[in-house]
């Protein structure tokens, strides 16, 4: 059988594809050509509102508590997520029927189809509740960070479950066979087979934390505004500026960076695989 697609399919493709890639980057390319607009009471390109940007040290700030909430979130999150997704794959009843059958799935695909307003208000009214009973966590980084675990748990844990579920559970059987017991047989053999469903959690729960707006925006305090708080407050105050564009344009640089970095990783690995022993 010929694998060469006709040509008409090919046309089809095309003409389908083209206008999708034309709707996806041509804003992207917008926000990279605004950013580049001229200083005031001048003409041309140049590199103004990039100096203004580096200049305020509101964004530095916020890129921080940024950065500080997802790798914390994300290290937390990773961290028990990992053990939800193995506890729900390996302790569940074999001979379980209707709901209890389905509990795992329910447990970890709910608060991943809840909307994000939803979560938000529920954990800022379950906040405000505890900090007006205990006086404990008021609104700031720290609530944040609890609020960020909550709804990243989920994403790790679906992860390390479709990964888990997929394994031969005479795996286990073997590793008890040869004296190893359950926390000898979790990270010897647990941790090494689904590390990369790890690290993609950790990955995800770090991107997750720092495009999330929603519910950061309804568990922060006055001191803890992030990168996307600011750039929605910026925008509120005096609509979308070159600085803003800027602001952009340098996140677009720097995951298109890292895309082609995994790209060249990954090839390297694969041209690695390949050779000879």
């Amino acid at each position: 059988m010929s694998n060469v697609v006709p040509r008409s399919v090919r046309t089809m493709l095309s003409a389908i594809s083209w206008p999708v890639y034309i709707l996806l980057y041509t804003p992207l390319a917008l926000v990279a050509l605004y950013s580049f607009a001229p200083a005031p009471n001048q003409t041309g390109h140049s590199l103004h509102a990039y100096s203004v940007l580096f200049a305020d040290g509101d964004v530095g700030a916020a890129l921080r508590r940024s950065l500080i909430l997802a790798f914390g979130s994300a290290i937390v999150s990773t961290s028990l997520g990992t053990l939800l997704g193995y506890g729900l794959c390996r302790f569940r009843a074999p001979n379980a029927r209707g709901i209890a059958a389905n509990l795992p799935s329910l447990i970890i695909y709910t608060p991943i189809i809840m909307p994000s307003l939803v979560f938000g208000i529920s954990e800022l009214i379950f906040f405000n509740f505890v900090h007006s009973t205990t006086g404990l966590l008021n609104a700031g980084l720290g609530t944040m960070v609890i609020a960020h675990i909550t709804f990243q748990v989920p994403y790790v844990a679906l992860t390390v479950f479709a990964r888990l579920a997929g394994l031969d559970p005479n795996l286990f059987e073997a590793s008890h066979d040869l004296y190893a017991d359950g926390i000898k047989s979790f990270f010897y053999l647990t941790v090494p087979v689904v590390r990369p469903a790890i690290i993609g959690g950790f990955l995800l729960g770090i991107t997750l934390s720092i495009d999330d707006f929603t519910i950061s925006f309804f568990t922060s305090g006055p001191g803890s505004v992030t990168l996307p708080i600011y750039i929605y407050g910026a925008i509120a105050r005096k609509g979308i500026s070159p600085e803003i564009n800027a602001l952009g344009t340098l996140m677009i640089a720097v995951i298109i960076v890292l895309a082609v970095a995994h790209f060249f990783i990954n090839r390297h690995r694969e041209r690695a695989s390949q050779l000879p022993v």
